[in-house]
């Protein structure tokens, strides 16, 4: 492990050390507000002048939209670097050069040099990460950096900088303590992120007023989902059936047009997103490069398929959103019965994000997560139990990796096991498959 010295503590500190001394010097995860981040980025001097800058928000589709992005910049010989959250495993994906995680030290050197500039102001924890990764793609001299925002747009600290390009992927429901309770509020805070005279592109199909009155007030170039872009799904000839691997698609942008795309391995509106965005910045692949990034980009914890016997997937969807855009992707899986394995933290929608799945023909294993966030399996019991589901389809586990077990225990072959609902649920399975492929 790379360790770096902490010249405050004339210790040495490693990755781990650091990320718990930032969870224990400010009261709070979350703190709204982008003055005391702006004063220790300008002490610093971080600006990322010197990249193409993109901000990506949204309430799904994020990761997967940037994941795109960055592997299309690559295949255009740029250096380009992501900063995303939260991790599944380790803190190092959350920033990614070239595609590949950035080392511990890295992260050990940045938070060094905060800690330093920050004196008495006081950060969160997701704060200081976000800093850390604009000083870290600074220093690298990117040509792109990609920043994705960790909550709403406006007052997220990524957006303490100026980008070249605004994207919005989806607005739903989520944060409603942080964002407001409808999509029209939801939309302004994460419209934040635009700037006068900007460029944006958005994603979302159903866009609120809202989101079309910000980009009216500030004058931006904006590219629409179903205006400026849009998605055509090509018919399998007759009597052929159309598989996730034969199905192909048409992507048709503004003065662009890709025939015969292959299914990607991530939701598709997100891969029509970002090349809506690489449309706008003229830097698209061409046809074969395009056909080869969509068929080779992946993201651990997205419709991510971990074993093939038993089939295992899991997902990371966690609000109505991304479970009813769930239900639909599942129908690719031929799969005579689901073994749902679900836990869920106690914040998010949770009535409203098990009833599109409510009607599966599934046996349900629900998870106890644990932290001050952590919901009782019951409570997801009852919700489901709330949807009509009979309780004969219901066990409940006191964690993750004993709800996980069973449903491996009961697995029989032609079947689906599918683990969802939140970053941590997926974490705790693949902590556990690869504890289990090391021994």
């Amino acid at each position: 492990m790379n360790t770096e010295k902490n010249q405050n503590t004339g210790s040495t500190t490693t990755l781990s050390q650091w990320l718990s001394h930032l969870e224990s010097i400010h009261p709070s995860a979350i703190d709204m507000g982008l003055e005391r981040v702006k004063s220790v980025a300008n002490a610093m001097g971080i600006h990322l002048k010197d990249a193409l800058l993109i901000t990506v928000a949204g309430t799904n589709g994020k990761g997967t939209t940037c994941r795109l992005l960055e592997q299309a910049m690559l295949a255009k010989g740029k250096t380009v670097a992501v900063f995303s959250s939260p991790h599944l495993v380790s803190y190092c994906e959350r920033v990614r050069l070239n595609g590949e995680l950035a080392e511990e030290g890295a992260f050990c050197r940045a938070f060094e040099l905060i800690e330093k500039a920050r004196g008495d102001i006081t950060l969160t924890y997701f704060e200081f990460g976000t800093l850390a990764a604009m000083k870290m793609m600074q220093d690298w001299g990117v040509d792109v950096a990609v920043l994705e925002v960790g909550l709403g747009g406006r007052l997220d600290a990524a957006n303490i900088l100026d980008p070249d390009l605004a994207i919005i992927t989806t607005i739903d429901l989520d944060h409603q303590d942080w964002l407001g309770d409808t999509r029209e509020a939801i939309a302004r805070e994460k419209a934040g992120i635009m700037r006068k005279n900007g460029k944006a592109v958005i994603g979302e199909l159903l866009p609120p007023s809202s989101l079309r009155d910000v980009v009216s007030e500030l004058d931006v170039d904006a590219r629409w989902a179903l205006k400026d872009f849009f998605i055509v799904e090509n018919t399998a000839p007759d009597n052929s059936p159309s598989t996730s691997t034969s199905r192909t698609w048409q992507w048709k942008g503004k003065h662009t047009e890709f025939t015969q795309l292959p299914y990607p391995h991530i939701p598709q509106q997100n891969v029509s997103t970002a090349l809506a965005a690489l449309e706008l910045l003229n830097l698209l692949p061409d046809e074969t490069a395009i056909k080869h990034i969509i068929a080779n980009t992946r993201l651990p914890g997205r419709q991510q398929e971990i074993s093939h016997n038993p089939l295992v997937v899991v997902d990371v969807a966690h609000n109505p959103q991304a479970t009813k855009a769930m239900r639909e992707w599942l129908k690719r899986y031929p799969a005579s019965k689901i073994r749902v394995v679900a836990g869920m933290l106690k914040d998010k929608s949770i009535v409203e994000t098990l009833a599109p799945l409510s009607s599966l023909n599934a046996q349900w294993y629900l998870a106890s997560t644990s932290g001050p966030r952590g919901c009782d399996a019951d409570v997801l019991a009852e919700a489901l139990l709330d949807a009509q589901l009979d309780k004969s389809y219901i066990q409940t586990f006191s964690d993750v990796t004993n709800a996980y077990k069973a449903a491996r225990n009961d697995y029989q072959e032609g079947e689906l096991i599918l683990v969802f609902g939140s970053f941590v649920t997926v974490a705790e399975v693949l902590d556990y498959t690869n504890a289990n492929e090391q021994q």
